[in-house]
């Protein structure tokens, strides 16, 4: 009951009349066309010729509803029927604009290529359901031509993609990437990893009691990830650096922070004291060596200095937090 009051209450496709139907297909291909063209907005600085592409697609969308307005100013009259796709139960959905900020390239345009093919079998049930012979032949033009737009984006991009145009977009993909997520990512790691060591390995020799360090490890790296989380949240914007969203960085950065920490806690929840902490210096070994091969795979450092750069420190945070829990 409570699910039916929540929802507006929505009409079955079938129910729908050509007035009706009409009016629903001219505010879904506005509204299609409005989502490429905000897509080319988004795209057109760091992706110009993909930008194109979108642009094509709004003017498709732009023209299919020119086509279904004059049919229906000629059928109906100037006035539509107020219906929208939330009105009808089942209708092709779309996703909200916002979501397209984490898309990579290949999902935006394989939900170009969704909207398409959705969009073409709305149009093939309308025609079949048109009783009028105008409105079945246009419905009916439109579905084909949906199925043809499907690859519509891979045509324009053809066009528009050239080898350098395709070689730069992947290139700046990669970069933004790297910016989003595996530098926060990695400063979240190195700072989960290596800074916690000493206040887990200190609990651990100043009380020699497993679950005490475990605490210790956990309130730790939890504090840690906070922290880093909303520091890289609250550093930069993206908008000057194109780091992209800064939410996204501080979550990153948060939970791997966490998950570097929690790393060499965990063992100390094995009861025995010794067989926690040589576990724990196992998986710090792999915490360090797992750290240098992402700079040395994503920030191009040569592996052997990171792995010193890293290993040395981690050492070094190490000793520290055996002595000062042995004193």
């Amino acid at each position: 009951m409570l699910a039916r009051f929540l929802q507006p209450n929505r009409r079955d496709f079938s129910s729908l009349d050509e007035r009706e139907i009409l009016s629903l297909a001219v505010g879904s291909e506005e509204e299609d066309g409005a989502i490429y063209a905000e897509l080319a907005v988004r795209l057109a600085d760091r992706y110009p010729a993909t930008a194109r592409v979108f642009e094509g697609m709004a003017a498709e969308e732009d023209g299919h509803r020119r086509r279904l307005l004059d049919l229906y100013v000629e059928k109906f009259g100037p006035r539509l029927v107020p219906i929208r796709r939330e009105h009808v139960r089942g209708y092709i959905a779309r996703k909200p604009i916002w979501l397209t900020q984490a898309m990579s390239l290949e999902q935006v345009r394989q939900l170009a290529w969704e909207m398409e093919e959705g969009a073409a079998s709305f149009y093939a049930e309308a025609a079949r359901q048109a009783t009028d012979a105008g409105v079945r032949k246009l419905l009916g033009d439109l579905a084909v031509d949906e199925r043809k737009h499907a690859h519509l984006a891979d045509r324009l991009e053809t066009e528009s993609l050239g080898p350098e145009e395709r070689s730069a977009e992947k290139s700046e993909e990669h970069r933004q990437f790297v910016l989003t997520y595996v530098q926060p990512g990695l400063a979240g790691l190195m700072d989960g990893s290596v800074s916690t060591l000493a206040p887990v390995f200190a609990a651990a020799f100043a009380t020699g009691d497993t679950w005490s360090t475990f605490l210790v490890g956990l309130a730790a790296a939890v504090g840690a990830g906070i922290s880093m989380g909303f520091t890289e949240a609250a550093a930069d914007d993206g908008k000057l650096t194109g780091r992209g969203s800064p939410i996204t960085r501080g979550v990153v950065t948060g939970l791997m922070t966490t998950l570097g920490g929690l790393g060499h806690a965990l063992p100390y929840l094995i009861p025995h004291f010794w067989t926690a902490t040589g576990a724990a210096a196992v998986v710090v070994v792999i915490e360090l060596w797992a750290i240098a091969f992402i700079q040395n795979r994503y920030m191009q450092t040569p592996f052997w200095r990171a792995a010193l750069q890293v290993v040395l420190g981690g050492a070094l945070v190490f000793a520290a937090g055996i002595l000062i829990g042995s004193a």
